[in-house]
């Protein structure tokens, strides 16, 4: 039979059959290009990062899984007097991709839950997701029907551009008051963004567009995500705090983002060497501010050339910074990072690169990968500080309060405060 056959040819020398198996070294030739094959594809996916809740930026502790150990540390938090919880801007909804035509979907951020959907011309529009008739949300199950979205409820239809309900399938009229409220919004740098305003208040500024990354001369290279148990002031507070990046970022990358380890004598033999000057912008950009980063390696004490970097990061309102890179050999290109608030105290935070294309995809992966090295290690001190609204400075620290002072625009006499709080549980 077939089977018998194929034993015979397995077993025993025959016609076709090789009495001695090729030598690894011969077919090394042959396999060679299917490897350099998989190395690029490899080398040029980008790099998608993603960190769920709680996975970084807490220690462990005994008897306990990592999930257990940062619900303890959250329980036991004393987060202080805080700051308003979501300051007046823009801030990221999705990222542009996400949202193909005609799909709708129900995002919570800032207090609110909010129905975003795109219509079959690319139009998008950002409503409140809860119907005014019985409370259904628009964007579970509900379809995108022209420029409006219909309740899948009732199949009451709410037009995008003023939230004015257009249909009711089954009364004779539609009330004049029968609509949703509407949210500002944009599209600019393959993002989706909605503006918030404690009071309502219209954009008092737009979203600025890197030129290079819609024209495309800059190409997609990868995007990290992360969710941060602070107030979303922090975040940017550590733009002027430059006494803090010899102690927490000079330790070289080699050592990860474990702050118990980053200090070991094990990596002592590199350090990342950081200048930095922060300051606000004038009118009419006083909404803006930038931090001018020079950053140098040694290795065994000797400077490498060739990790020299000039790293210029804007800060547009309080949501969202421009990182821009450029070396003299490895050329240029941004990462775009969004702070969103989701909760008081739970901000989502995305950093995507964009390259040149002419430049290794591997090179702007390497950033990527070193830059969120150095932000999990803030992570983990945002996560377990306290926010204190009086703090402790010497005159190295003046920064700080700078920075404070440059931030409160952002916050209204309406702005809603938390009450004191005596741990955090979500």
């Amino acid at each position: 039979s077939g089977w018998c056959g194929a034993a015979q040819l397995a077993g025993e020398p025959g016609r076709g059959a090789l009495l001695f198996p090729p030598p690894p070294l011969l077919l090394f030739p042959l396999l060679l290009p299917f490897l350099l094959v998989l190395l690029l594809l490899g080398c040029s996916r980008p790099l998608v990062l993603r960190r769920g809740p709680g996975q970084v930026g807490y220690l462990p502790a005994p008897g306990l899984n990592r999930g257990e150990a940062a619900r303890r540390a959250r329980r036991s938090r004393r987060p202080g007097v805080l700051p308003p919880p979501f300051p007046n801007g823009w801030y990221r909804l999705l990222d542009s991709a996400q949202l193909p035509r005609g799909a709708a979907r129900s995002i919570a951020l800032l207090g609110e839950q909010l129905a975003v959907f795109r219509t079959q011309d690319g139009q998008v529009y950002v409503v409140d997701a809860y119907c005014p008739h019985l409370g259904a949300n628009l964007a579970a199950g509900g379809r995108v029907v022209g420029n409006c979205i219909e309740c899948p409820f009732h199949g009451w239809q709410f037009r995008g551009e003023d939230g004015k309900c257009t249909r009711i399938p089954y009364a004779e009229k539609v009330p004049d008051f029968a609509r949703v409220r509407t949210w500002p919004s944009c599209e600019v740098n393959g993002m989706l963004l909605v503006w918030y305003h404690c009071e309502g208040v219209g954009p008092t500024w737009a979203v600025p567009e890197q030129r290079e990354v819609a024209t495309k001369e800059w190409v997609f290279r990868g995007q990290t995500e992360h969710w941060v148990d602070a107030h979303i002031q922090e975040i940017p507070e550590n733009a002027a705090d430059t006494a803090h990046l010899a102690f927490v970022h000079g330790p070289a990358i080699l050592g990860g983002s474990d702050l118990r380890y980053t200090r070991s004598k094990l990596w002592d033999f590199m350090k990342h060497i950081w200048k930095a000057e922060w300051r606000p912008e004038p009118e009419p950009n006083e909404h803006c501010s930038r931090l001018l980063l020079q950053h140098s390696a040694t290795i065994f004490g000797k400077h490498v050339s060739l990790m020299d970097l000039t790293v210029s990061a804007r800060q547009v309102g309080p949501g969202l910074v421009f990182l821009l890179f450029e070396h003299a050999l490895l050329g240029r290109g941004i990462i775009l990072q969004t702070v969103t608030p989701l909760e008081p105290l739970l901000q989502n935070v995305v950093h995507t690169i964009y390259y040149q294309k002419n430049v290794p995809a591997i090179i702007p992966k390497f950033i990527l990968r070193a830059e969120c090295i150095q932000f999990e290690r803030d992570i983990t001190i945002w996560n377990n500080k306290q926010y204190l609204p009086k703090p402790l400075l010497v005159r190295e620290d003046s920064g700080i309060q700078k920075h404070r002072r440059w931030y409160a625009q952002f916050y209204s006499a309406k702005s809603t405060r938390l009450p004191a709080q005596q741990g955090l549980d979500w």
